[in-house]
């Protein structure tokens, strides 16, 4: 995300040389940050029947899918360079399956109480649950593509409530 300084927009993640760096969050104050993430998985309609009648060899996809999210929010750290790593407080992910249009919409909630957002984590989640529908489908169907992932939501620093939904 970008920031206010002084009037003129700033990148966060660089100093007044230019240099890289992580943010310093010491002194910010420690609030409830939400976020949610959204990611779709477009497919051939029978792979989203057999997902939602577990017939894919591999196992039950979604319930897969969302361990991965789960466990790809909380290590987040070890994947973007320069994310703090969070305490998070909770982290869920929900499906929904349209097989008439052969998609799996995915929506992952993240929080925190700290000083640093759980948007990166929550995008994360998403994502990663995204690419193992993927992994887990790929045998039975070449033809699946990942969508549209971004951050729906956000609260809880000095932007306040933020959303998007992007035009589709």
């Amino acid at each position: 995300m970008e920031n206010q300084s002084e009037g003129s927009m700033q990148l966060t993640h660089l100093d007044e040389g230019g240099n890289i760096h992580m943010v310093d969050v010491t002194d910010r104050p420690e609030t409830v940050r939400e976020a949610v993430a959204k990611a779709r998985v477009r497919m051939s309609p029978q792979t989203v029947h057999l997902i939602e009648t577990n017939q894919v060899s591999k196992g039950s996809v979604l319930e897969v899918a969302k361990i991965a999210g789960i466990m790809a929010a909380k290590q987040t750290p070890q994947i973007i360079p320069l994310c703090h790593p969070l305490p998070m407080t909770h982290i869920d992910l929900q499906f929904t399956l349209d097989n008439e249009q052969g998609v799996i919409a995915i929506e992952a909630r993240t929080r925190t109480h700290y000083k640093t957002g759980v948007d990166v984590e929550a995008l994360t989640a998403a994502t990663v649950a995204a690419l193992t529908i993927y992994d887990m489908c790929k045998g039975v169907d070449t033809t699946i593509t990942l969508e549209q992932a971004y951050v729906a939501m956000k609260s809880g620093g000095k932007s306040g409530r933020v959303e998007f939904e992007p035009g589709t």
